[in-house]
């Protein structure tokens, strides 16, 4: 299988996605948007959009972002499923007529996430656990768009992703590894200061392989059925 993966800055890569992709023979190009462009509509069977650290009301400043959204409602039109993780779960819900706005308080690190009932009559099925701990960096949320079915939510948030159609929608980030973690960490230090749902770097980088593991774990199942 063909998938595109469409990222926004050049320090916030795939993580693990590449890696799955190669054990499960798939083909997965990376476009750096602000700078490549966009892949045609109907080139990629499936198409990934990752995160970065603007809002996605910020045209003004990344206008790139107005292209990026145009072509996000031509692949939802098209039926072409759509994975968003963080900033592209936030161009979803934006596209299908959800709310995306600024949350009082940022979530940065490792929490707890509970996943909700209703995700079992989805096509995702049983596909991750009642609760399970996973990685978060954004300040942005987003209600649950209209049709939608809600997966998981948080101590900080009800909605933290959901599926609508073919489409799946991820704020936290089963796809970190120890280096990307500890990357953003480095490079964001100024965001990790005290609150409710901000951890420290130590906390951050502290996690142990075998959390990354239960999460690459997870994401295993949740690509093999949205793959599918």
């Amino acid at each position: 299988m063909k998938i595109a993966c469409l990222k926004h800055v050049t320090y916030e890569g795939p993580a693990y996605l590449p890696d799955w992709a190669a054990r499960h023979h798939h083909t997965l190009d990376e476009f750096l948007v602000p700078e490549t462009g966009l892949p045609p509509v109907g080139a990629y069977e499936r198409v990934i959009i990752i995160g970065g650290p603007m809002s996605v009301w910020q045209t003004d400043l990344h206008h790139w972002l107005t292209d990026e959204k145009r072509y996000l409602g031509s692949l939802v039109a098209a039926g072409v499923p759509v994975l968003g993780i963080c900033l592209g779960a936030q161009l979803l819900a934006e596209h299908l007529g959800a709310s995306v706005r600024a949350g009082e308080l940022k979530e940065i690190g490792w929490f707890p996430v509970e996943t909700h009932a209703d995700i079992r009559t989805s096509w995702l099925g049983d596909a991750l656990p009642d609760r399970f701990e996973s990685f978060f960096w954004h300040g942005d949320f987003f209600d649950l768009p209209q049709g939608a079915v809600p997966l998981a939510g948080s101590a900080a948030h009800e909605i933290q992703g959901f599926v609508h159609g073919p489409h799946l929608a991820l704020q936290f980030h089963l796809e970190a590894t120890p280096q990307w973690a500890a990357r953003l960490a480095r490079r964001d230090a100024h965001e990790l200061v005290p609150a409710a749902f901000v951890q420290t770097a130590e906390e951050i980088t502290s996690a142990p392989p075998d959390r990354y593991r239960d999460n690459h774990r997870l994401l295993d199942a949740v690509l093999g059925c949205w793959a599918r």
